[in-house]
């Protein structure tokens, strides 16, 4: 059980939450929500004990385990011994104990000292540890060969798959767990779904997304008018409940101010006349009918709205047998299709699969090694890329950099986009140097919106945004009318998006799929584990 009191969190003027108290359960599975900057980080810091609240307390269970996100922290040490150090305890004894054989001489006292570590280290299940720590590993896609190396042979992604494998060590009562499923593709995810429904400690994850929320949470806490909202259910269920308690509370609050309204004018009217003892019972009525305290909601999704200058002609993209290849490996073997307006085309595949290699090529980032790609009659391409270094000129502002792109438009409609892109105020003037992760998608995203491309290639567009922008990206790609091709591991993105499936896998052609994403996985269960 994870038990906060009185807890609160402020940052200068700008208040998280205030006063919270919740108790987290063990058996349930709480997803904690709230848009980019409501406090999540935050608060799972304060829950960790990694950062000191402003106010109250949290009372934690023994045993905690804890998704951080140092992913330099261990270089030298052995794969399995990272994940081994995730029961402390344990991780405590055992060295301990090696020390001591270490030495030359063994007196009373060592071997005393032995026998108390061979105790702990039983009650740990110590001699499993090693048996246990590669099979998360395996679950989480570290195959063997890598787990007697040195972390730094590994790159970022599987740097944290392996701290991910160090917090689910050792049985722990609870589970804090911040963003788990970035880096892992979906046959991992699917893995670390079962490994969660099974687990019988409290967990507290954050995530952006969805599919997996709902797959694996009991409850969501939801970071909104400075408190914590726990809702049960997954997280399409808390945004049903979310929006009828909201539109509950408004209307019974826009019923009181009418009240109240007709109350202070009969006070007005005959305070100073005969009726005393009425204007007097009046004032005792609206005193009972206070407003509910309605604290700011800190929810904001944008307005994410792509159109087209002019539509592109009946046969978009013609792919002619392009093919690329690094060093001797074939990454992209030769490839042929037809896009056709409108189409909306999903990239699947695992990571390292070569999904950014085939849209950097449509997109003319990179030369095929053979082939060619031949865009149609008025085709004009708008490009998300995946990695953003760069994409953004430093040295101006939100407002100058779109400014510079287009000087057409009036002032006005550049702040208004800005506005719906949740660049409000100041933020239209933030420098470009110091946009988060989220901003700048947003930023590049208001870009597409601006020059009104009647094609869209996106490349991981939901990396760094919060889950309400994910909705929005998603309705305004359903709704827009030209042709889109796009590379996600969003499954709901894939799932209501994608009218087309281009399928990578290692060492394999390119496989095109005329159909949705359910007819994908019916049609090829084997395969729905690639995305």
């Amino acid at each position: 059980m994870i038990t906060v009191q009185n807890v609160s969190k402020a940052f200068g003027p700008k208040k998280l939450f205030e006063d919270v108290d919740v108790t987290f359960s063990p058996g349930n599975r709480y997803g904690l929500t709230g848009p980019n900057g409501a406090g999540k980080t935050t608060f799972m810091k304060i829950l960790a004990g990694d950062e000191d609240p402003d106010t109250g307390t949290v009372l934690r269970p023994r045993k905690l385990g804890i998704l951080r996100q140092d992913h330099f922290k261990y270089e030298d040490n052995r794969v399995l011994d990272v994940v081994v150090m995730g029961n402390a305890p344990l991780w405590a004894a055992m060295s301990e104990k090696e020390g001591l054989l270490a030495k030359p001489d063994i007196g009373e006292v060592e071997g005393t000292r032995l026998a108390e570590l061979e105790g702990v280290i039983a009650e740990e299940d110590g001699y499993s540890a090693e048996s246990d720590a590669a099979t998360l590993l395996t679950g989480l896609g570290i195959e063997e060969p890598w787990h007697d190396q040195p972390m730094r042979a590994l790159t970022g992604g599987y740097k944290l798959r392996v701290l991910l494998a160090q917090a689910l060590f050792g049985h722990p009562d609870g589970l804090l767990l911040d963003e788990p499923t970035n880096h892992l593709d979906i046959e991992s995810i699917r893995w670390l779904e079962g490994f969660l429904r099974a687990y019988e400690g409290v967990l507290i994850t954050i995530s952006h997304d969805r599919h997996f929320l709902n797959a694996i949470c009991t409850h969501i806490a939801d970071i909104d008018y400075e408190t914590i909202i726990t809702y049960p259910g997954a997280y399409d269920a808390m945004v049903r409940q979310k929006g009828q308690v909201r539109s509950r509370v408004e209307s019974e609050n826009a019923e009181k101010k009418k009240k109240i309204a007709q109350l202070q004018e009969f006070v007005a009217r005959f305070h100073a006349g005969t009726r005393a003892s009425q204007v007097q019972s009046r004032i005792r009525a609206m005193e009972k009918l206070k407003l509910e305290d309605m604290k700011r909601s800190n929810i904001a999704a944008p307005f994410i709205k792509f159109e087209q200058k002019a539509p592109s002609g009946k046969q978009t993209l013609e792919i002619e047998g392009i093919s690329k290849a690094y060093g001797g490996n074939e990454v992209i073997q030769p490839f042929s299709a037809l896009v056709t307006r409108g189409e909306k085309i999903c990239v699947i595949g695992k990571n390292g699969a070569g999904k950014s290699t085939l849209v950097k090529m449509l997109a003319g980032e990179l030369e095929p090694d053979d082939g060619h790609v031949k865009w149609g009659h008025q085709a004009q391409v708008g490009y998300l890329p995946q990695d953003q270094a760069g994409a953004i000129r430093p040295g101006t502002t939100a407002f100058g950099w779109l400014r510079e792109l287009e000087d057409k438009l009036s002032n006005e409609e550049i702040s208004g986009l800005l506005g719906r892109m949740l660049f409000s105020g100041e933020e239209r003037m933030k420098p470009t140097a110091t946009l988060s992760g989220g901003e700048t998608v947003r930023l590049l995203l208001a870009k597409l919106m601006l020059f009104k491309d009647n094609v869209l290639i996106l490349d991981e567009p939901t990396n760094h945004l919060d889950l309400q922008s994910i909705a929005a990206l998603s309705e305004g790609l359903q709704r827009y009318e030209g042709s889109v091709i796009v590379v996600t591991h969003d499954q709901e993105l894939i799932r209501e998006v994608g009218s087309r499936i281009w399928a990578l896998h290692h060492g394999e052609p390119v496989m095109d799929f005329p159909g949705t994403f359910d007819e994908f996985v019916e049609k090829h269960p084997d395969l729905a584990s690639l995305h």
